[in-house]
């Protein structure tokens, strides 16, 4: 991705991108979570920590080593994301040390699938995807993160999320936002749901509750892990 893809626009920040970076830092009822009981604020509470812990831990790694694991990352997602002609296929901007997927995005779509973007439109409201590919116009986001300007609103047949934590159920802890949870229980027919990140991410338990949903398939560059 060239250096001018990522700042094609000044334009006046309207959207919110995916993923919503800052969430874990703010307060859960700001994304239509109402926490009601003491257990449920403690779960929140441990979360927001273990999010600012290991995402601390990410950055941390060496950008050659992050490198490395995401080319392993891409080569264990050609093993299950196959038979791509004419599928959506979401996946999402890097950001804070994620794995980059971009180059890997770039050769889906030579090879005929439809790459879209995630974009948070409101808060407590589920995600619309977008298609973009290298070359086509970039806005910015709320935190600057670039949304597709003008590409084809879509449903995904697969959803490719990254992953601040996760545990051997498949869980994903996110940014704190719930807004992949709400649009994976909002979408009419389920997609492929995979995690993406590091194996330095992985954790005993994310403490789930009842809106978090697993994902189908965890990739890290250490290999699968199905649900």
């Amino acid at each position: 991705m060239a250096k001018s893809d990522r700042h094609e626009t000044d334009e006046t920040i309207r959207e919110y991108a995916s993923p919503a970076c800052m969430l874990h830092e703010v307060d859960p009822a700001y994304s239509g979570i109402s926490p009601d009981e003491n257990r449920i604020s403690d779960i929140f509470a441990w979360r927001k920590a273990e999010r600012h812990r290991l995402i601390g831990a990410r950055k941390a790694l060496p950008i050659a080593k992050r490198e490395e694991y995401t080319g392993a990352i891409a080569t264990y997602l050609d093993q299950i994301v196959t038979d791509i002609d004419g599928k959506h296929i979401s996946l999402f901007w890097p950001f804070s040390g994620e794995p980059d997927l971009r180059g890997w995005m770039a050769a889906l779509a030579a090879r005929g699938a439809d790459c879209l973007l995630p974009v948070v439109v409101a808060k407590a409201e589920p995600l619309i995807f977008r298609s973009w590919k290298t070359g086509e116009r970039l806005e910015r986001g709320v935190w600057n993160i670039p949304v597709p300007a003008e590409g084809k609103e879509a449903v995904p047949d697969i959803v490719i999320a990254p992953l601040v934590g996760f545990d051997a159920a498949c869980y994903r802890l996110g940014y704190g936002g719930g807004f992949f949870d709400r649009t994976l229980a909002a979408l009419e027919h389920k997609p492929l749901v995979i995690g993406v990140g590091f194996e330095s991410q992985k954790i005993d338990t994310i403490r789930p509750l009842a809106h978090d949903i697993p994902m189908d398939v965890i990739v890290t560059q250490a290999g699968l892990r199905y649900r």
